[in-house]
């Protein structure tokens, strides 16, 4: 009885024992491509500003949501490379807080905007988030083909969110997303104050 359980104290000990660890960006050993891709979904960062821009493209409409769709991709794509290339992120660490604060506010208030704004919207988002994934990038010496990945993520993402929106018909279901927009909101502010307060 006493070995087994030493065997298992010695197991619960190794699973918790904690491995490499790297901020920011992800390495799958599947190349670059892939590792752009699953940066995104495991960034909480960049991964939450792309689900609050399709969900506000969604409460706008098909056209906001299909201007959205090829916005925020191709902005993100561009100011990734620019950023590859310079290898500086000039915007300050709380910018990821602010585009949640924003668009969280945006969605949980379900203001009727035109395509054009929230277009202009998706790409100020990917402008700054992108600028900042290739700046990451350059400065951790890795290959600039993980903005591929990255940009095929927020394509795919971006289109089954605010696709989901856009075919919600009942009010309920509208609420729902208005709800899941003061949450993401509440996060931008959490995130905000913990940055202003010097603890990230």
């Amino acid at each position: 009885m006493k070995r087994r359980l030493l065997v298992g104290v010695a197991l619960v000990l190794f699973s918790l024992w904690p491995g490499t660890a790297q901020a920011h960006l992800v390495t799958t050993g599947l190349g670059s491509v892939y590792d752009g891709i699953s940066h995104l979904f495991l960034s909480f960062d960049d991964l939450l500003p792309v689900v609050a821009m399709a969900l506000v493209a969604g409460l706008n409409g098909p056209a906001a949501g299909r201007r959205a769709l090829f916005t925020l991709p191709l902005a993100w794509l561009a100011a990734g490379a620019a950023g590859y290339a310079s290898g500086v992120a000039p915007l300050p660490a709380g910018v990821a807080s602010v585009s949640l604060l924003l668009l969280g506010i945006l969605t949980a208030a379900d203001l009727k905007l035109q395509p054009t704004v929230v277009t202009a919207i998706a790409m100020i988002l990917g402008i700054v988030h992108g600028w900042s994934n290739g700046a990451s990038l350059a400065a951790a010496g890795r290959e600039g083909r993980g903005l591929i990945g990255i940009t095929i993520a927020i394509f795919v993402l971006a289109s089954l969110a605010s696709a989901l929106v856009v075919s919600l018909r009942r009010p309920w279901a509208r609420i729902v997303v208005r709800v899941a927009g003061s949450w993401i909101a509440a996060i931008g502010l959490l995130l905000l104050g913990w940055t202003l307060s010097g603890r990230s």
